[in-house]
């Protein structure tokens, strides 16, 4: 099966959806599950990881709604306060719900760059292993260091990191980045997705050789068995098409042999988020 490991969905509201700024006008409208659905049927695709992209516990009960009634959404990935007192209870309350798979918290957009390490933030993580959930890690490449510090706490929480950390591939800034990813990807815990690379690069001018160097990179640090291919659909239009972004990654992983082509295009998802 192939499954996209990370794509979103939302009825569009200008002030809760204010990080869609001008340059991403092509987003700034309601994406649901009967436009994504006709986008697989014409990629091939089989089903999708929803992944919450507003920091609210409506709108994880948003996605799990949908997930109910969309078979192809075959798990979430929603938000709850990690921070709050009440953490504990609220991840045995979801754990009803078979689709919750893990949380994410937008981290790139907190201004103190060592986030991830406050001891609110990592009480609360510490809990999401006693309910086998994953945590998807969202950050620029400036945050790696704590994220570094980050994984090193958790050795048996299993993180993928998104994006692959969104480098500046624009700017074709590539050196810190790759040493701190490479030192991250040592701990065989943590997983990472293509995806969000476009939008990380010249949204009308990049090419697949301009990002294949980032490709190369996560694959030789994290291996073909944690690697797993992620749209970031819609967000992903504001710099190309669905076919575009698909095809990106299928003709870099084009190389490997089948059985890794295969992992990294959905069998590495169905694993790590448990789908079924």
């Amino acid at each position: 099966m192939t499954i996209d490991s990370h794509q979103h969905f939302w009825k569009y509201e200008p002030v809760k959806h204010s990080w869609i700024d001008e340059s991403m006008s092509a987003i700034r409208r309601d994406f649901l599950p009967s436009d994504l659905k006709k986008t697989y049927e014409e990629n091939g695709v089989d089903g999708c990881v929803a992944v919450q992209a507003d920091q609210t516990l409506e709108e994880t009960n948003f996605l799990l709604w949908l997930a109910e009634k969309h078979s192809f959404i075959k798990g979430i990935v929603g938000w709850v306060d990690l921070r709050g007192d009440h953490i504990d209870e609220n991840l045995e309350e979801y754990k009803q719900h078979e689709k919750v798979k893990g949380f994410r918290h937008i981290v790139q957009g907190e201004p103190d760059h060592n986030f991830l390490l406050r001891a609110d933030f990592l009480r609360g993580i510490s809990f999401l292993e006693k309910y086998d959930y994953v945590y998807d890690i969202l950050i620029f490449p400036h945050q790696l260091g704590a994220a570094l510090e980050f994984v090193k706490r958790f050795p048996h929480q299993k993180f993928v990191i998104d994006h692959i950390a969104k480098p500046y591939i624009k700017d074709g800034f590539y050196e810190g980045w790759s040493v701190l990813m490479t030192e991250i990807a040592k701990y065989e815990n943590v997983h990472c997705k293509l995806s969000g690379m476009i939008t990380e690069s010249d949204y009308a001018s990049w090419t697949p050789q301009q990002i294949t160097p980032y490709m190369d990179l996560v694959l030789e640090a994290f291996g073909p068995s944690r690697l797993m291919y992620g749209s970031d659909w819609p967000v992903c239009l504001v710099a190309g098409t669905y076919k575009q972004v698909k095809k990106l990654v299928t003709d870099f992983i084009s190389k490997l042999s089948l059985t890794e082509q295969t992992a990294i295009m959905g069998l590495n998802a169905i694993q790590f988020y448990n789908l079924k």
